[in-house]
């Protein structure tokens, strides 16, 4: 039932479902579940391609003997339930966007950790999962750009910074290279309509990736200036008030 915990039953009809290659948002409405309970719970048991029920079971029930009633939250502290169920959130967004679900967990992790930074084995703590796991996960982000590493005496410590939003926008533009130099290539091969369609593409991603490039640049240097100046930057687009959604939140646009 919506609002209760998952049973082993329901566990099992996930397992089934990724089994069958179902989306998660079908197999939440066959269950009759929010879509977010079931991107949860499979990115905390070891994603789409790993997750077991039984071993979703017996992770899920030491869990909760391991967690303890901790005092009440006091107005204006920082909850750790609170940031608990943030990072899972934000673990969710990045696994709802392309993001492989052990990636963003990992990512998650130290986007919120106050250092910026966790080692390998703190990871493993953390997030309740293998070694392994952490080690594929980091690989990928490495590879991407999108978080570094540095030494902490003998140990590494896997990080992210300021700079990883131009990282990763970084990442979008050379996916859009090779969008425009394939689709140019084959429209050089192509005639008539299919060769107009793959220019017209290539020319698409051209412009996009030169207009990106400027707005990533500015904001670059933007952002770096004011920050070596202590001043804190407004994330609201021009034209939209503090609380208002924007348009593309709206659907606008």
């Amino acid at each position: 039932m919506p609002g209760h915990r998952l049973t082993h039953e329901e566990r099992g009809r996930i397992a089934s479902g990724l089994a069958a290659g179902l989306t998660y948002a079908e197999i939440a409405r066959r269950m009759g579940r929010p879509k977010s309970t079931i991107i949860r719970e499979v990115a905390r048991n070891g994603g789409a391609h790993g997750y077991r029920a039984n071993q979703a079971q017996q992770a899920t029930q030491w869990r909760a003997r391991r967690r303890k009633p901790g005092p009440p939250a006091v107005a204006g502290e920082r909850s750790p339930e609170a940031l608990r169920d943030f990072e899972s959130e934000f673990a969710e967004m990045m696994a709802e966007t392309g993001v492989p679900a052990m990636m963003a967990r990992v990512l998650a992790c130290l986007f919120t950790s106050d250092t910026g930074g966790s080692t390998a084995a703190e990871l493993v703590a953390r997030l309740e999962v293998s070694p392994a796991s952490v080690s594929k996960a980091v690989g990928w982000l490495e590879q991407r750009g999108l978080i570094g590493r540095e030494r902490d005496g003998r140990r590494q410590r896997y990080v992210v910074d300021d700079q990883f939003g131009y990282r990763a926008w970084q990442a979008s533009l050379d996916s859009m290279t090779r969008w425009a130099d394939v689709t140019r290539r084959g429209a050089g091969l192509s005639g008539g309509p299919a060769g107009a369609r793959l220019d017209a593409t290539s020319r698409f991603f051209r412009h996009l990736h030169q207009d990106m490039s400027e707005a990533a640049e500015h904001w670059r240097r933007t952002l770096t200036t004011e920050s070596a100046k202590g001043v804190v930057i407004s994330t609201v687009p021009p034209g939209i008030r503090p609380g208002e959604d924007s348009p593309v939140a709206a659907g606008e646009g």
